[in-house]
């Protein structure tokens, strides 16, 4: 079994998973670390009221200076930042009430990146899935 997917099946009890450096294919340099969160609830607020939830799963790569243990364990503190910043700047899309903006949703939790694990530590946030709670598509009036 494949390392990554091991501990990925892992962390996944526990809301997050890490992918180790580990050698990629035939190279000798070491793949980059990463960091998954899992399941995140954001808030779609458009009109001064919530209008649904869409759950996004995010990756976190790692720069070379940080380690997968100390990012993972500020997983709560991640997931805070983010809840609070989509209350705070809603990452709604005007025109789609089923999922957020990725570029505004990852400009915020790379800021908050900075405060949580260090600065530099965290190279770059992929959001990888969005899945929302209702399928309300395109409001209407």
């Amino acid at each position: 079994m494949d390392r990554r997917h091991l501990l990925s099946l892992m962390g996944a009890g526990l809301g997050m998973s890490a992918a180790g450096p580990a050698l990629a294919g035939g190279d000798d340099k070491p793949a980059a670390a990463v960091v998954n969160l899992q399941g995140v609830g954001l808030p779609v607020i458009a009109g001064g009221r919530i209008r649904n939830y869409v759950f996004v799963s995010l990756r976190l790569h790692l720069s070379a200076s940080a380690t997968m243990e100390t990012v993972r364990a500020k997983d709560a503190h991640f997931r805070d930042a983010l809840v609070k910043a989509a209350h705070r700047t809603p990452f709604t899309v005007a025109d789609d009430w089923s999922r957020l903006d990725a570029t505004a949703l990852s400009r915020s939790l790379m800021a908050s990146a900075a405060r949580i694990a260090g600065q530099g530590k965290v190279s770059r946030v992929e959001v990888l899935n969005q899945a929302p709670r209702r399928r309300t598509g395109i409001p209407t009036g």
